[in-house]
């Protein structure tokens, strides 16, 4: 059974209802030609800067929780005050729009997407459909649009703008800052402000892709209007699937913030992007440093770019126009991997393999890479399922070293030097005869732990995006949720080559409910209630049996349930509940096989 991923699609009921229809197939091939670029390039860098990056997430002198560039609305500051103590004194004085452009470049980014106008209303450019600018309001006085645009161009880096078409804060006069509301009114702000806005961005700054964001806010009506003026206005423009939904956009965008993503892609979620950001925030907040280190995002581009997906890497710069710290350290450690790595990111697709357990894997042509994130302590890498004849390998950190290789059955073995070239990914370039496929079934590992993530595998029974699905992939929703019933289950296909014995370990998450967090647009917050969890489940591998007690709670719960021996052959791994004591069973997240001596 196939489900669907990502949050942001409109259903098929609101598509009918409002008799309205994506592109055709016959549309295809201009879609095609509108993403050529975009699919070579797979790394991005998107930009959240404003009048808020000023405020570092500091209101009279306080901190404020959530989304930095939310502050207006979170701290209920009035428009006119907003107006007065952050636009217009707003000036960022050591703005470099060229050194933007350089370290993007550096980095291996291919695009750069920037918020021409966030929810606050503040349009980050020159615009004469309405005043409230930076260039006519503020201090600064400057479009710096208009410099990064110049900038772009010089270092041949692809111009793209945000833009928030649904919320404007500053045409609502509630001082709690809710977007405009009812039918009329919003028709007038998108006829009065939105659309003309947008169109002044394609006809003056020539951006490559035009980014829309939280559609469910519009009546979808207006979104569709708004989506048909654009596409007349640039036909080669791409357009992002938070516009109108993504059966309408170019290309669909992942959650806010993941962490994971998944194998089972709709086909309208075919071409994708994820956003991640450094820390939590996507605006500058000082207060904020839970930033990840530098391998996390190498890791989340290999990953994304197996999944036939693009990475969108937020950099939130500060009030005064330069980077923090932290967000140069994290650019320079990428930009430092990139060097040595960037053909196995830029111009490749989606792996044929099946999930290895020691990374991931990127094609391009007959060359396969191998994403080595966990290097083997035996020195031998096994790589599953390969279904291809291997000329030559070796590290793309020392190309004139070839590496020695031999056939095992189905499977290519690989021997490394002891130690990995880069702790985050050392990248191998296999060099194949012929473009290689890969078996289905993933081969468990005898020299290394399988971690099996829920995200990897297949979710049978009442999938539904409210009820039994994964979760949005986020640090605390990298889970399956919705374990109400029996007939949930949880299934991997696996193969083994030898006879060997493994520790099995299921993870799960399981919050009291005064720690439990939920996702908001604004960041994680406590929730006021969540559903009690516990309940007994089976793991069935091959005609073997485990059973498992949800009874602890808490977050990243791990419970051995003993040793299973396994004989060579291939074997489905599934994981059903038998007892559900609770309102769910477990917010379940992956299952490791630990292979024994």
């Amino acid at each position: 059974m196939r489900i669907a991923l990502f949050p942001f699609l409109i259903s098929l009921l609101v598509v009918q209802a409002l008799n309205a229809a994506p592109e055709t197939a016959a549309a295809e091939p201009a879609k095609d030609r509108r993403l050529a670029w975009w699919r070579e390039a797979r790394f991005g860098m998107f930009i959240h800067w404003g009048v808020y990056s000023s405020l570092a997430g500091e209101w009279k002198g306080q901190r404020v929780e959530g989304y930095a560039e939310h502050i207006q609305r979170i701290a209920k500051i009035k428009r006119d005050t907003y107006l007065e103590q952050v636009v217009k004194p707003f000036n960022p004085a050591s703005f470099n729009a060229d050194e933007w452009v350089r370290a993007a470049k550096q980095t291996g980014m291919g695009y750069i997407i920037i918020t021409a106008m966030h929810h606050d209303g503040v349009a980050m450019f020159d615009s004469k459909a309405d005043d409230y600018s930076v260039a006519k309001t503020s201090r600064f006085g400057r479009d710096p649009l208009r410099e990064l645009k110049t900038a772009c161009d010089k270092h041949g880096i692809k111009l793209g703008v945000y833009y928030s078409h649904a919320i404007d804060w500053s045409l609502s006069g509630d001082p709690r800052f809710p977007e405009p509301n009812g039918p009329e009114r919003r028709k007038a702000c998108v006829e009065g402000k939105a659309l003309p806005q947008m169109l002044e961005l394609i006809r003056n700054y020539q951006p490559a892709i035009l980014w829309g964001d939280t559609p469910h806010h519009n009546p979808q009506e207006l979104n569709l209007q708004i989506l048909d003026a654009l596409r007349k206005e640039d036909p080669n423009l791409i357009l992002n699937g938070r516009i109108a939904g993504s059966a309408y956009g170019d290309y669909h965008t992942t959650t806010d913030r993941p962490a994971e993503f998944g194998l089972m892609i709709a086909p309208e979620e075919q071409d994708w992007e994820a956003i991640p950001t450094t820390n939590e925030s996507y605006g500058y907040h000082a207060h904020d440093k839970s930033h990840k280190p530098p391998g996390h995002f190498i890791q989340l581009l290999a990953k994304a770019a197996a999944r036939g997906g693009n990475l969108l890497l937020n950099i939130g710069p500060k009030g005064d126009g330069t980077f923090a710290s932290e967000d140069r350290e994290i650019l320079d450690a990428i930009a430092k991997w990139w060097k040595v790595n960037g053909d196995s990111i830029r111009g490749t697709e989606r792996t044929p393999l099946a999930p290895q357990s020691w990374g991931e894997s990127t094609l391009k042509g007959n060359t396969l890479y191998l994403h080595v994130f966990d290097w083997p302590k035996d020195g031998k890498l096994l790589v599953g399922g390969l279904d291809a004849e291997v000329s030559s390998a070796s590290l793309l950190a020392d190309p004139k070293a070839p590496l020695v290789f031999e056939r095992i059955g189905p499977d290519l073995q690989i021997t490394l030097p002891a130690a990995a070239p880069d702790a985050a990914d050392s990248v191998i370039a296999l060099e194949c005869k012929k473009r290689p496929t890969g078996d289905a079934a993933r081969l468990l590992q005898t020299n290394t732990t399988n971690t099996l993530s829920v995200f990897t595998a297949e979710l049978l029974g009442p999938v539904d995006r409210k009820g039994w699905s994964l979760g949005k992939g986020t640090s605390i929703t990298a889970h399956a949720k919705g374990w109400k019933t029996k007939d949930c289950v949880v299934r991997w296909k696996t193969r083994l080559t030898r006879p060997s014995t493994f520790q099995v370990t299921v993870h799960y998450d399981a919050p009291e409910a005064d720690k439990a967090k939920i996702e908001t647009d604004g960041g994680p917050i406590a929730a006021k209630s969540q559903p009690s969890f516990g309940g007994k489940f089976s793991i069935l591998i091959g005609n073997q049996t485990l059973q498992g007690k949800v009874s602890q709670t808490g977050m990243n719960v791990a419970l051995d349930l003993g040793q299973i021996a396994l004989e060579p052959g291939t074997c489905d791994i599934a994981i059903k509940a038998d007892e559900i004591t609770g309102k769910e069973l477990m917010l379940f997240k992956s299952l490791t096989l630990t292979p024994l001596p």
